[in-house]
């Protein structure tokens, strides 16, 4: 069995009706650099929707959830919403601990 040396990784599809980052992994301080430089374009992008698809994201941690929410506050002062897809329901369950779960657009059944 291999295992892979990363823990994080981000994918990206832009196509002219939205932005969607594809997060995999463990979000925490050793990753949050790497996906804070991939999001912040991404949210001052305020032509396209900004859709993050959490289906293969296995942890996040208080780091993470900064990012989140500084993505949050730049695409709301935009008039922009940011959108979140199949989110694993540990990670909902953060987000409704958080209260981040009332600010974002919860698109897709948690996995």
């Amino acid at each position: 069995m291999t295992l892979d040396s990363r823990k994080f990784h981000l994918k990206l599809l832009s196509t002219p009706e939205a932005n969607v980052l594809y997060v995999e992994g463990e979000l925490d301080l050793g990753t949050a650099e790497e996906f804070r430089s991939a999001l912040e374009p991404l949210a001052a992008d305020t032509e396209r929707p900004l859709k993050l698809n959490l289906r293969e994201l296995s942890y996040v941690d208080s780091t993470g959830i900064g990012i989140f929410v500084a993505a949050l506050k730049v695409r709301q002062a935009a008039g922009k919403g940011l959108s979140v897809q199949e989110v694993p329901v540990k990670i909902r369950r953060l987000f409704d601990m958080t209260g981040l779960s009332r600010f974002l657009t919860i698109e897709g059944g948690a996995g």
